[in-house]
C-alpha cells in the first residue's frame, strides 16, 4: 500500500492504526504547517518513511502541543528572605492557603502532597495558561491551569510534568494570566511539539506583546515578572480614581467578618485577590501594606510619564 499525501497543507496527520508496516511507500513532503505525524512505531517511520518535511517529526505516543515555561509573579518576588531573592515566596503554600481546586474557569485539581513539596520546587499558586491562534492572537484556542513553582516552573497539576494541551502540534502564541497580576502574550507564535521545549519569559529572552507588558520593579537584576496590583481582576492596575485597586482591598478589609471594629488597619488572612505580595495577609493601611504596592507600581511604570497616581496600568494582552 502507498499513502501520498505530499503538498496538501496539512498540519494533522494520523495514520496510528496497527498497520503501518504494511505501507511500502509513504510521502508527506510539501506540507510546510505539518509538525507531527502520529505513527504505529516511530523507529519504523523514521527508518523507512524518509519523504517529509524537516520539521515533521513522527510519535507514537501524542502530537500534543507541549511547553514548559518558566514565569514570575513580581509580588511574590517583593522582599524576599535573604538567600532567597532569585525566588518567589511561597507562603500562601506554607501557611496552608492554597487551595486544591484552581480559582480559573476549568477548576482543575491538584492532590493536597503536592504541597508538601519544599524548595525551589515549592508551589506559590495556581496560573493560567493559554494557546492563540497563529493567525490571530486574539482568538483562544486552549485555555487551562497549572501550578506555578517558586523557581518560575510552570507545571502540571502533578506538580513536575510539563504543560500538554490538547491540540495538535503546530505554532501558537502563549499567553499568561494571574488572580491579581496583569497578564502577558508572546510577541510571536511557536511551534508546540510532544517534545516540549523551555519557554523562560523571565530572562528578557523572549519578547512580549505590547509595552512594559512585565515589570524588573522590586525584582532580582534581570529578572522580569508578571505586574502585581489587579486586586478585582479588571485586566488593570489603578490606585486611585473610579474601581480603583486600593479602595477594593479598604472595602474587602473592611467586610472581613472578623474586623469587629471596622478598622482600617485591620489584616485579612487566606487566599485573598487583595494579598498584592502574596504574603497569606491582605492589608490597606500600616507597614507592609498592600495598597502602598499598587501605588508604587503605578508611579513608576514606564509609560507614567508625570509619575501620576491617577495613572492606570492596562493589560496588555488581547481578548484577555
Amino acid at each position: 500500500m502507498s499513502l501520498n499525501c505530499s503538498n496538501n497543507q496539512l498540519e494533522i496527520l494520523n495514520v496510528k492504526n496497527g498497520n503501518n508496516l504494511n505501507f511500502v511507500n509513504f510521502d508527506a513532503s510539501g506540507n510546510p504547517g505539518l509538525y507531527c505525524v502520529l505513527v504505529d512505531n516511530v523507529s519504523y517511520s523514521n527508518s523507512n518513511w524518509t519523504a517529509k518535511d524537516a520539521q515533521t517529526l513522527y510519535s507514537d505516543t501524542d502530537c500534543k502541543a507541549k511547553l514548559q515555561p518558566k514565569v514570575f509573579l513580581q509580588g511574590a518576588m517583593l522582599n524576599p528572605i535573604s538567600g532567597e531573592e532569585n525566588l518567589m515566596r511561597d507562603s500562601l503554600r506554607s501557611l496552608g492557603y492554597l487551595p486544591t481546586t484552581s480559582p480559573y474557569e476549568d477548576g482543575l485539581t491538584c492532590d493536597v502532597s503536592v504541597f508538601n513539596v519544599t524548595g525551589d520546587n515549592a508551589i506559590v499558586d495556581w496560573i493560567e495558561v493559554s494557546l492563540r491562534d497563529a493567525l490571530n492572537p486574539q482568538n483562544i484556542l486552549k485555555t487551562r491551569s497549572a501550578l506555578l513553582q517558586r523557581d518560575g516552573d510552570v507545571v502540571d497539576v502533578d506538580g513536575v510534568s510539563e504543560i500538554a494541551f490538547n491540540l495538535w502540534a503546530k505554532a501558537y502564541y502563549i499567553s499568561f494570566s494571574h488572580r491579581n497580576h496583569l497578564g502577558m502574550m508572546s510577541n510571536v507564535s511557536s511551534v508546540l511539539n510532544f517534545v516540549p521545549d523551555v519557554f523562560n519569559f523571565s530572562d528578557g529572552s523572549i519578547a512580549t506583546y505590547g509595552s512594559n507588558a512585565q515589570t524588573s520593579l522590586g525584582m532580582p537584576n534581570g529578572v522580569f515578572g508578571l505586574w502585581t496590583g489587579d486586586s478585582n481582576i479588571s485586566n488593570q492596575i489603578k490606585f486611585s480614581g473610579s474601581n480603583n485597586g486600593s479602595n477594593v482591598i479598604k472595602d474587602f478589609i473592611l467586610a472581613d467578618p472578623a474586623n469587629a471594629f471596622n478598622s482600617t488597619t485591620f489584616s485579612s488572612m487566606g487566599y485573598l485577590n487583595i494579598d498584592i505580595n502574596m504574603d497569606g495577609i491582605g492589608k490597606f493601611s500600616g507597614s507592609g501594606n498592600d495598597s502602598n504596592i499598587i501605588k508604587d507600581n503605578v508611579l513608576a511604570h514606564p509609560d507614567n510619564g508625570f509619575n501620576s497616581p491617577t495613572f492606570t496600568i492596562i493589560s496588555t494582552v488581547p481578548n484577555n
